[in-house]
């Protein structure tokens, strides 16, 4: 059963799913830069060509081509969104693009069972929706392998008086169409990653209203592996979480 939470953003994305990539372009108004974030978030999840990597709440798929550079046609993506309609533009931009290594996933992530072994886990602007993020990251860390990272794109409740004072102003224009408010923005799901992994990376983002985090299962670290390994493992290595 769905809870009531579940069930109005199923109720939000369901109206929205046609014209979602449209309207992430109004973030651009108020100089969001989201698609560079998102290609950011990516780059951390350091992926090789024939990985297989868990996009969690990918809705209609915009970070797709992004993890296809990652994984080659050898690997595999998938997708796993709450909403029926969202998953439905997912397929048909997989249709579009002759994608054969993307599987779709119906699920609420708080209840979605990750594939063991898995390469990579990516979250772009969906944590903070859902209340249960800590029950999710500590499910994603168990079913990663070894050296293997979770990446977290989203939004926050920025610090210092000026940001943090125009910060519902800011959750109602850029998060409010999308179903954010700004008690979700004051959730901390990075810190349920320094939990369960090892802290990688933190950039604040946007003034502080946004953020990229990076955690690494079991702690691998740049020393291991081959030079190209290492390149890879570096990017994203600042590694200061905040509390």
């Amino acid at each position: 059963m769905e809870n009531s939470s579940s069930a109005a953003l199923i109720s939000l994305y369901r109206k929205r799913a046609k014209r979602y990539d449209r309207s992430t372009l109004l973030l651009y108004l108020a100089r969001f830069h989201h698609w560079a974030y998102r290609k950011q978030a990516v780059e951390c999840l350091a992926l090789c060509q024939g990985d297989t990597v868990v996009d969690l709440g990918c809705g209609t798929g915009l970070n797709f081509s992004l993890l296809q550079a990652g994984v080659g046609p050898s690997g595999k993506i998938i997708g796993v969104d709450l909403t029926d309609a969202m998953l439905d533009q997912a397929a048909e931009r997989v249709a579009a693009n002759v994608w054969s290594n993307v599987e779709l996933v119906k699920s609420d992530a708080a209840k979605y069972h990750f594939p063991s072994g898995l390469d990579g886990i990516l979250s772009t602007f969906a944590l903070t929706l859902i209340p249960e993020f800590d029950q999710v990251i500590r499910n994603g860390a168990f079913a990663l392998a070894q050296g293997k990272r979770f990446v977290v794109l989203d939004f926050k409740r920025p610090s210092g008086w000026l940001m943090n004072s125009a910060a519902p102003l800011l959750a109602k224009l850029l998060t409010g169409p999308f179903g954010g408010t700004i008690e979700m923005a004051s959730r901390k799901p990075w810190v349920s990653l320094e939990k369960y992994l090892a802290p990688v990376q933190f950039t604040s983002l946007y003034m502080g209203g946004a953020y990229i985090a990076t955690g690494e299962k079991d702690g691998l670290t740049a020393a291991s592996g081959s030079s190209d390994d290492r390149d890879r493992l570096n990017f994203c290595a600042s590694p200061s979480f905040p509390p």
